[in-house]
């Protein structure tokens, strides 16, 4: 698309093929953003687009993404706040109509798949080296290996009397992140065989489902002697473990290092298939209506007479 929609906290730059996420830096700005920086959305990394009314005179523009589609989300799993969902565009209600105007665009191309979950990951996840420090312990991650290494002011006996640990990608089948925000919050790895005897919950505490949930992703592990040996019960006690505390392992630093390491687990056990590209032709009446929308938008002043020739170019070459 070529175009740029400033928002509250972030704005967005519409490309051919994806959506350019750059957030600001401001103290108001949510660390998350801040840790993010930005993000690029391929549009077939989404599902929908909605624009609802938000708080204080603001409309909300909101990509959904596609399950499975971002790493960052999949770890996340449903835990982040609205505030800190980076798939939302917060805007000044009098931006509604051009807000609308790209609502509809990003709708036009999404794909056929769109409603579908995505079978590999399509957003890039942060990159690493990370760190963190948690409540018992560092956490570090260099691409390949994780490392915890532990604090003796906060680590369990079980985890001095296990070491540092360090853990190769390739040993792990996912892991699991609670937010510091929720109660017992901490990130778990998964190793290869390893079963969880408590459904996901990590602390002993009755298993959590739906918002709030810690993230749980593996990756089918071969059957060997090791298939149904039993984890810790609590995370604190888990040597694959660390815990989060107040200003410990707080979301922005947390749930990136947790979605690097579930997208490199992940990316070495996918197999990739070969997909035939096919081209889709736009229906003519869909680019007859945008072209109209987008000359309402030029007479209201919200679109300059080059932005309006550009686009409308575009649209017929799509017929």
């Amino acid at each position: 698309m070529g175009d740029v929609l400033a928002g509250i906290h972030a704005t967005w730059e519409f490309d051919t093929d994806s959506v350019l996420i750059r957030f600001e830096r401001g103290i108001r700005t949510p660390k998350l953003f801040q840790s993010l920086r930005e993000r690029r959305i391929p549009h077939a990394a989404l599902s929908s687009v909605t624009l609802t009314p938000g708080k204080r005179g603001t409309v909300v523009l909101h990509a959904v993404p596609r399950p499975g589609a971002d790493p960052l989300l999949e770890a996340a799993a449903g835990q982040l706040k609205d505030g800190s969902d980076p798939y939302r565009l917060v805007l000044p209600a009098e931006r509604e109509t051009l807000a609308e105007y790209y609502a509809d665009e990003l709708r036009a191309v999404l794909g056929p798949d769109a409603a579908e979950p995505a079978e590999r990951f399509l957003v890039a996840a942060p990159e690493a080296p990370m760190h963190f420090k948690a409540y018992d312990g560092r956490a570090s991650f260099d691409g390949d290996r994780i490392s915890f290494r532990w604090f003796w002011t906060g680590a369990s006996t079980a985890k001095w009397k296990a070491g540092d640990q360090t853990f190769p990608v390739s040993e792990l089948s996912g892991v699991e992140w609670r937010s510091p925000e929720a109660f017992d919050g901490y990130l778990r790895l998964v190793p290869r065989g390893v079963r969880n005897t408590d459904d996901g919950s990590g602390t002993g505490m009755p298993p959590v489902t739906g918002k709030g949930a810690p993230a749980l992703r593996t990756d089918t592990a071969a059957p060997g002697p090791q298939a149904s040996a039993p984890r810790p019960t609590q995370a604190d006690q888990d040597p694959a473990a660390v815990i989060f505390g107040l200003g410990y392992g707080p979301v922005h630093e947390s749930l990136p290092f947790a979605a690097a390491v579930l997208e490199s687990v992940r990316r070495r056990h996918f197999t990739p298939v070969a997909v035939p590209a096919s081209a889709v032709r736009r229906d003519p009446a869909d680019i007859a209506e945008r072209i109209r929308h987008l000359g309402e938008l030029h007479q209201a002043g919200l679109v300059t007479d080059d932005e309006f020739s550009a686009k409308k170019a575009q649209l017929l070459a799509e017929l």
